[in-house]
């Protein structure tokens, strides 16, 4: 009986060599318009698609493999003797081997000014039609979505067959490839207007960027997943430049580096350092080196094994200050070169390159969080205060100084895990109190962290101060102004006792949980 091969690839990457082998086998070849001119063009002989339909190609390519013959061939099974009784009646004969990969409607939609048109115009109809039908009857048929497959492919027929479990594994490949192609577009979707940032079914779809050596411990496996739509200034478009593979943890820390820098200044140097998901030190001044000086100087211990981000190129001073201790990560928006051979020969630090953190902006995309059984999506929390949302409600109203040091930590400890404190003083974070079950701990870590640069500090809480007790241990600590959500059923309280010490108080009337 002959064997017959459906070949129909856009990404025509070693479908010649492909071709060839098969039909060595001896297999015919079926094409189409495209695929199969390429093939004749390198003398495999083609079996042209409309000679078994009996049917043209027509609308401009629309419409070739979207037939009765073409599907009935691949979905027969060949075991069903009703089902080779009726493609005989309707004169259709098996087709054993479907190669097919789609149009690159993932990357039409990455150009820059692509049209709704053109993106539509790259929406595959026939290809995930013709590949989910050949995966459907796996046992019977061979099919191949990536290039890579073909050699292992021509291997087995070469020995007899292609194993059943290699036809399994083909076509559960085939199923991932068209799902995350119909997520991805239903996903482009539903960015344009009239937008539904919640819809009534959530379809994602990510690609795996890298194997992790493990997870956040050694004895869990990872890896790292991007969105195939990319995310402008995410970790995920990065480039490293130095330094061995990041970890689960490293590129966990580093999102969370560049989402406190993103919140931060972008008329002035910026620099923060997390560790362990968290700011540890976040400064700004005139120069990247003043900025990074601040942000060391915040908590020289912390510091140590974390991830620095800076949103201004690094130059060779702000180099020579980085190489002095052990950091984990770097991520800049660019290096000079010197600057760069300075920290190159660290053998152990990692250097990502991520132009356009001097904008502070990222695309818009959701906030995911996974739990046991779902998920939970938001909306991204981009909300920033200005001076029309602050409102003082104590007698004395913060000084111009006071101001700048509550707008600066007002940015910082939205991305403090909640309970969060933190105090400011300068330029820089003096005192940081993360993810406390009361905001009183919160608050005393961090004027134990800051010592006596809690004296003059202003502090921000990133969610209503609830009594007036933790206002008393501000006063005690020397905190001059507070800036915090309000709405607390005793704000009243806090409002007194901050009078009563001479503590400047503004409401932002927003929250910053973080959890």
């Amino acid at each position: 009986m002959k064997k017959r091969a459906l070949l129909s690839v856009y990404d025509k990457t070693g479908i010649v060599d492909f071709a060839k082998g098969l039909q060595a086998l001896g297999y015919e070849i079926v094409s189409t318009g495209g695929t199969g001119a390429a093939l004749k063009s390198e003398g495999v002989a083609v079996t042209d698609i409309s000679d078994i339909t009996g049917f043209p190609e027509c609308l401009g390519g629309r419409v070739k493999t979207l037939h009765p013959k073409i599907h009935a061939g691949i979905l027969a099974m060949r075991g069903n003797e009703e089902h080779m009784r009726e493609l005989e009646e309707i004169g259709a004969e098996r087709i054993d081997i479907v190669a097919n990969n789609l149009y690159p409607f993932n990357a039409t939609i990455q150009q820059e000014g692509v049209t709704l048109e053109q993106a539509t115009e790259n929406m595959d109809i026939g290809g995930p039609s013709m590949l989910r039908a050949a995966a459907k009857n796996w046992q019977d048929v061979c099919v191949i979505v990536d290039p890579y497959d073909y050699d292992e492919v021509l291997e087995g027929l070469k020995k007899g067959g292609v194993p059943k479990e290699k036809r399994f594994i083909l076509a559960r490949k085939v199923f991932a490839h068209t799902a995350a192609y119909d997520a991805a577009i239903a996903g482009y979707l539903n960015v344009i207007p009239p937008q539904d940032t919640l819809p009534e079914f959530l379809t994602l779809t990510y690609a795996k960027k890298q194997h992790l050596r493990y997870g956040e411990n050694p004895h869990q496996k990872a890896a790292f997943y991007s969105e195939v739509i990319p995310v402008a200034g995410s970790i995920a478009g990065a480039e490293q430049l130095h330094g061995k593979e990041l970890s689960f943890c490293n590129i966990n820390d580093a999102n969370g580096a560049l989402e406190t820098l993103r919140d931060m200044y972008t008329d002035r140097a910026c620099a923060v350092a997390v560790k362990h998901a968290n700011p540890c030190g976040a400064g700004y001044g005139e120069t990247l080196l003043e900025a990074y000086t601040n942000a060391y100087d915040a908590d020289p211990l912390s510091i140590y094994g974390g991830i620095v981000a800076l949103n201004r190129e690094v130059d060779v001073p702000t180099a020579k200050k980085l190489a002095e201790i052990f950091l984990e990560i770097i991520i800049a928006p660019s290096y000079e070169k010197q600057a760069l051979e300075i920290l190159t020969k660290k053998k152990n630090i990692r250097l990502l390159k991520l132009p356009g953190l001097q904008s502070g902006e990222v695309s818009a995309s959701l906030d995911i969080k996974k739990v046991t059984g779902g998920l939970l999506v938001q909306e991204r929390d981009t909300l920033r205060a200005d001076e029309n949302s602050l409102k003082t409600v104590t007698k004395r109203a913060p000084t111009a100084e006071e101001t700048e040091q509550l707008d600066f930590a007002w940015r910082v400890v939205k991305h403090v895990k909640s309970n969060g404190v933190l105090l400011v003083k300068g330029k820089k974070t003096v005192g940081i109190g993360p993810g406390q079950t009361n905001r009183v701990g919160a608050l005393e870590i961090a004027v134990k962290m800051a010592g006596e640069n809690s004296r003059g500090s202003v502090m921000a809480s990133d969610a209503f101060i609830p009594f007036d007790d933790g206002i008393k241990a501000a006063a005690a600590a020397g905190i001059t102004a507070i800036i915090q959500t309000g709405g607390a059923l005793r704000d009243a309280d806090t409002i007194a006792a901050c009078d009563e010490a001479g503590i400047a108080m503004v409401f932002t009337g927003a929250r910053h949980f973080k959890h």
